[in-house]
């Protein structure tokens, strides 16, 4: 594995004109075993953020990961990112082979859908801003029912009077549906192409394009508190607040 690494890195330092450095190509390759057993050993994605806190100072963090993913892409398991973060996963065209049993997730309805697409596509976005997008309400029960498949969170608190709570999506959910960063959503071409919009949209319809970091407010939000969380019956209030 070292080797192999080792050349994969020194075929890198030659196609950017550099002169090989046997003692650079064997940190790297040292750095991508490191980060291989961290992200195998994790149940969950592992951030880049973590890994760079795990490995020898000066190390070109994304550049190893790229090329530790180029190393896995013929194989039986795939270093895939997810937004910014790497998780091993099953070669795609390997799926029929998995014979285990998994439990069955309850079916979306209609209303689910429609209201996680807008959340996928519109975040960071607030119930009623949902409901005028779908022109009619949506349900507590709708809400509750994507907070709990993971796949949507609470981001924060819009800074507009009412302090209206911002949903957005999670890694989760780039997880399932195979997607490493907002910006891999499906297009209108390619929405059309599926049957999913109608060919004869309004000359000024517009798809958005989610740009933001999931994991990072922007500045029309402010953090969700304690005091929020207890308020939304995410937390148990603290002893003495009666």
């Amino acid at each position: 594995m070292t080797d192999l690494l080792g050349e994969a890195f020194g075929e890198r330092q030659e196609d950017h004109g550099r002169k090989d450095n046997p003692a650079m190509r064997m940190a790297l390759a040292e750095a991508a075993r490191m980060a291989e057993a961290l992200v195998f050993a994790s149940a969950e994605p592992v951030t880049e953020k973590a890994l760079a806190e795990r490995l020898p100072d000066g190390i070109a963090v994304s550049d190893v990961m790229k090329h530790l993913a180029a190393f896995y892409d013929k194989r039986g398991v795939n270093l895939v990112r997810i937004d910014n973060a790497w998780a091993f996963r099953t070669a795609a065209d390997l799926s029929f082979l998995m014979s285990r049993e998994q439990v069955q997730q309850r079916k979306l309805s209609r209303a689910a859908l429609e209201v996680l697409a807008i959340i996928a596509y519109h975040q960071p976005v607030t119930r009623a801003e949902m409901e005028d997008i779908r022109g009619v309400e949506t349900s507590k029960g709708t809400l509750d029912v994507l907070l709990e498949s993971g796949w949507v969170k609470l981001r924060g608190r819009r800074k507009t009077p009412g302090r209206p709570v911002t949903y957005g999506t999670t890694t989760a959910f780039l997880d399932h549906f195979g997607l490493s960063e907002l910006r891999d959503l499906p297009g209108m071409d390619e929405l059309k192409a599926a049957g999913l919009l109608s060919a004869r949209l309004p000359s000024d319809f517009a798809m958005p394009n989610p740009t933001i970091d999931p994991d990072v407010l922007t500045d029309a939000e402010e953090p969700l508190e304690d005091i929020d969380l207890e308020e939304l019956g995410l937390l148990t209030p603290k002893a003495g607040n009666d």
